[in-house]
């Protein structure tokens, strides 16, 4: 076997591979022998003909044909081991020239993992910005919990802004309804900020039965681009009024979550909203960690195929997500006014970049001997299956050798972003 090796844009390769017929002779034998296994070779038994009778009765081209994927695979997959080229994807193959008895030659084109510099990590900077907790902070959860407690009694009068109301609502645009802009007995907090501001001010005041028109300008960010910032008019039906009837903040509230005083529980929320604010810090420190380690390296152009895929993921991220909210993709695509193929387009910043980071991280990984060891990977395996107790598709599925290979490599990437933690700000 012969090979020309070409570089090419857009990190790959593009290989010209010469196969003489003595080089795939084996390949050959071995595609007569599946044929004559499939194919009635008159006066032999199935797979016992020799390779010069399955050639005179099915002709050698069909032979070479047969062979065709097995002598491509061999030999594509020597010359990137003898150019150690780090190969991504399927190659893009092309046979230019086939011939029983003659030198069969073929070209694959192929995308290669970027060559990757890591940079200084001495100059990146980065620190700790953990939001401070407060007495305010540990007041708005103690309403929040407060709220969760309030009773609803039905009123006749008209609504004050501590009261809900549950209406009709109608929404026009240039006195066309707008497109999923009708919902019945939607709820409005009139002392909550609702998603169109000024709603919730509209109805203040209203009892039972009124009937509200009114217009108010869509928030300029609002999902539906045809009506972001623009004037929306609203045909609202008082169908019911809530009287929100809220408990005291006392020793018998606190008792009620489990706590001994009210000091008690604001000491636990306070503890719980601390840990929670480091927690969010953790994970501003580590994306900013990998963007900066990202902007100091030099990383050669990402091919396409690295991109495609990253793509294929996030849109299989967002349309789960979808689901889990009751929302259609279709529908998602229609409000958004889009098709499958520009939501692709708008994910290309976003899978450059965790491209980059994931790259980034092997490369780390690599330099500095970090991986996940079989014990790593026992252990998560273990707290996998406490989670999901008595799941049988969990436990089959931590049996498949990719998904064992996905678990050390989420483990592997854990480790580098503690040792960059531990090297950019010394903490582990």
């Amino acid at each position: 076997m012969k090979h020309e090796l070409k570089t090419l844009e857009k990190s790959q390769a593009e290989l010209t591979i010469t196969v003489e017929p003595a080089d795939y002779k084996k390949e050959m034998e071995s595609a007569a022998l599946r044929i004559s296994e499939r194919a009635a070779i008159k006066g032999f038994r199935p797979g016992k003909a020799s390779y010069e009778m399955v050639k005179q009765q099915v002709g050698e081209i069909k032979i070479i044909e047969e062979a065709m994927q097995s002598i491509v695979e061999k030999n594509f997959f020597d010359a990137t081991k003898k150019e150690k080229l780090d190969t991504v994807g399927m190659p893009q193959i092309t046979i230019i020239k086939v011939a029983p008895g003659n030198d069969l030659v073929f070209k694959a084109v192929v995308a290669l993992l970027p060559k990757i510099k890591i940079g200084d990590l001495a100059t990146v900077k980065v620190k700790y910005q953990a939001k401070e907790i407060g007495d305010k902070e540990v007041d708005d959860v103690l309403n929040d919990l407060k709220k969760m407690q309030t009773k609803e009694i039905l009123k006749s009068g008209t609504s004050t802004k501590e009261d809900k109301l549950i209406v009709n609502l109608e929404m026009f645009f240039d006195k066309v309804p707008v497109d999923g802009g009708q919902a019945a007995n939607h709820q409005v907090y009139l002392n909550e900020p609702h998603y169109i501001p000024g709603l919730a001010e509209q109805l203040i005041g209203a009892k039972k039965d009124d009937v509200k028109e009114f217009t108010l300008k869509f928030p300029k960010d609002h999902y539906q681009k045809h009506l972001a910032g623009k004037d929306v008019d609203f045909k609202v039906k008082v169908n019911d009024v809530f009287e929100l009837q809220h408990p005291p903040i006392d020793e018998a509230f606190a008792k009620s979550l489990g706590q001994d005083s009210v000091e008690k529980l604001k000491t636990v929320l306070k503890e719980n909203l601390v840990a929670d604010a480091k927690h969010k810090d953790d994970q501003k420190i580590e994306i900013e960690i990998l963007d900066k380690v990202i902007e100091s390296s030099e990383i050669e152009e990402v091919p396409d195929v690295l991109i495609n895929a990253e793509k294929n993921k996030i849109f299989h991220e967002l349309k789960n997500s979808l689901s889990n909210q009751g929302i259609e993709m279709e529908q998602y695509l229609k409000d958004l006014k889009k098709s499958e193929e520009d939501i692709y387009k708008d994910f290309s910043e976003q899978a450059l970049r965790r491209v980059k980071a994931a790259l980034v991280s092997r490369q780390v990984a690599l330099e500095n001997k970090i991986e996940a060891e079989k014990k790593d990977v026992d252990e998560e395996v273990k707290m996998i299956k406490a989670a999901y107790p008595d799941n049988k598709n969990v436990e089959e599925n931590l049996k498949n050798p990719s998904v064992l290979e996905t678990l050390a490599l989420t483990i592997q990437n854990r480790k580098v972003l503690a040792f960059l933690k531990e090297k950019i700000m010394g903490t582990k």
